[in-house]
């Protein structure tokens, strides 16, 4: 399964964090978030980390030439789209940067609005399904209404977020088939600091369930 931690700030931890199990990892490029990163400091987090593990930037509203420079400057091997970036961007975006992942996130609230994420099938790679909140994008603690995905199959990959914590990804795993998690929030001491015993627990939890 795949297993991505999100709003990494310290180069020190993204190593250590690849190294208990995570297959991605993610840096947020939003200014307003207090998780934000600079090209700069991703790239000191990314140098140090193995090949396969994939190094994805967290982006909300911003210009596809802005997107672009970003990935080129930093080493970035996905870019998440966390704003309200519509299948044409995403489209577009592809055209700009063919060889780089592309995952869409969506806040669910309803299952109308879950309906809508089939749009965006045929112009990414991955989808991430994350929990609504009206003021902040992304890394809230709120879960989602995990029966509403219970039927919930694309004919892509997709990754399950919001409030993921060592303590309900069990709970929440038995309840629906993602293709991986996304968890923020739920294994840090405070924004952009990761609790590194918390993430070691996390994949303790995800064995014993193999």
């Amino acid at each position: 399964m795949r297993v991505k931690i999100c709003g990494i700030t310290q180069p020190k931890q993204s190593v250590a964090i690849a190294s208990l199990g995570a297959t991605a990892l993610g840096f947020i490029c939003v200014p307003t978030s207090p998780r934000y990163v600079t090209t700069k400091q991703i790239r000191a987090a990314v140098a140090p980390l193995p090949k396969n593990i994939d190094k994805i930037g967290v982006f909300a509203n911003l210009s596809i030439p802005e997107i672009v420079q970003i990935v080129m400057d930093s080493g970035l091997t996905g870019v998440q789209l966390h704003g309200d970036e519509s299948p044409e961007f995403c489209y577009q975006l592809r055209q700009s940067l063919p060889n780089i992942e592309i995952i869409k996130a969506v806040r669910v609230r309803s299952l109308e609005q879950l309906n809508q994420v089939f749009n965006y099938i045929k112009y990414v790679d991955t989808l991430l399904l994350d929990a609504y909140h009206p003021q902040q994008l992304g890394g809230t603690g709120q879960t989602l209404d995990w029966q509403m995905l219970q039927q919930f199959k694309p004919s892509c990959p997709w990754l399950l977020a919001g409030g993921l914590t060592p303590n309900n990804v069990v709970d929440a795993l038995n309840q629906v088939q993602p293709d991986g998690i996304d968890l923020s929030s739920g294994v840090e001491l405070e924004p952009g600091d990761k609790d590194l015993d918390k993430v070691a627990l996390l994949f303790e939890k995800l064995r014993s369930r193999e």
